[in-house]
C-alpha cells in the first residue's frame, strides 16, 4: 500500500496484517500527525501532538491511543501537548528537545524499542533539524516516521538555532540510508511521503547544494 499525498480527514494510509497507520493533517503548517495501531490488540500510539487538540483527542479515543511520541520540539509539532496530557495521555520526547515543550512525561533515547500492543517501534535519534530530533521505525514493516529530518527531495531545514546541516546529513546517511531497505516508506512531518530508495541516490546532491 503506497502513502497518500494529501489527507484532510483521518485516513488509514498504510496497513498490513499486523499494523495500521492513520494520518491527519492539522494546523496552519499542515502538520502530519500519525497513529500507529496494533491490529491484534487495538492499542495505538500518536506521533506528534501538533495542533487542533479536539480532533486529535477524538482520534485518540477512536483508535485507542495509549500515549504520544514527539519527533522534535518545534512549536508547530507540540501545540496540542498540554491538552493531550490533560486528557491523560503521556507525552514522550528526547532530553535534548524536552525544554522546547510546555510539558512532558517521559524521555526517549536512541535505539530502544517501544511496544504498541504486539508491534515494536524502534527509536532513532537523528540530530540536525533540532538537537533531539527522532525518527521511529516500525520493526518488521517498511515504515519510517521521519518527523522533519527527511522529506521528499532532501533533509529538513537547518536554519534554526541548534540545527546543523552537516549533522542532519550524517544522521540521514548513517542512521537511515545505510541500515534501512530501499522500499522503506518515509512518512514525514509535513507533506507527502517518499521512500528510502527514492531519496538515497541524491545525498551528494544535497551536500553539494548545502541544504
Amino acid at each position: 500500500m503506497k502513502p497518500t499525498s494529501h489527507v484532510s480527514d483521518p485516513t488509514c494510509v498504510w496497513n498490513d496484517a499486523l499494523a495500521e497507520v492513520h494520518m491527519v493533517s492539522v494546523g496552519p503548517m499542515d502538520n502530519r500527525v500519525y497513529i500507529v495501531r496494533c491490529r491484534e490488540t487495538g492499542d495505538g500510539i500518536l506521533i506528534d501532538a501538533a495542533n487542533e487538540h479536539e480532533r486529535l483527542l477524538e482520534l485518540c479515543r477512536t483508535l485507542e491511543v495509549r500515549g504520544v511520541l514527539e519527533t522534535h520540539g518545534h512549536w508547530d509539532h507540540v501545540q496540542a501537548v498540554e491538552q493531550v496530557r490533560a486528557a491523560g495521555y503521556r507525552v514522550a520526547v528526547t532530553a535534548e528537545d524536552a525544554s522546547m515543550l510546555p510539558s512532558y512525561d517521559d524521555l526517549l533515547v536512541h535505539d530502544t524499542v517501544l511496544e504498541i500492543g504486539r508491534l515494536r517501534l524502534r527509536t532513532i535519534l537523528t540530530p540536525g533539524h533540532t538537537a533531539g530530533s527522532m525518527c521511529f521505525h516500525l520493526e518488521g514493516a517498511p515504515v519510517l516516521f521521519s518527523g522533519d529530518t527527511l522529506f521528499p527531495g532532501g533533509p529538513g531545514a537547518t536554519t534554526f538555532p541548534g540545527s546543523s546541516f552537516p549533522q542532519i546529513v550524517e544522521s540521514i546517511d548513517r542512521l537511515l540510508f545505510a541500515p534501512l531497505p530501499a522500499d522503506t516508506i518515509v512518512f514525514p512531518g509535513h507533506g507527502g511521503g517518499t521512500t528510502i530508495g527514492n531519496e538515497s541516490p541524491h545525498l551528494q546532491e544535497w551536500v553539494d547544494r548545502g541544504w
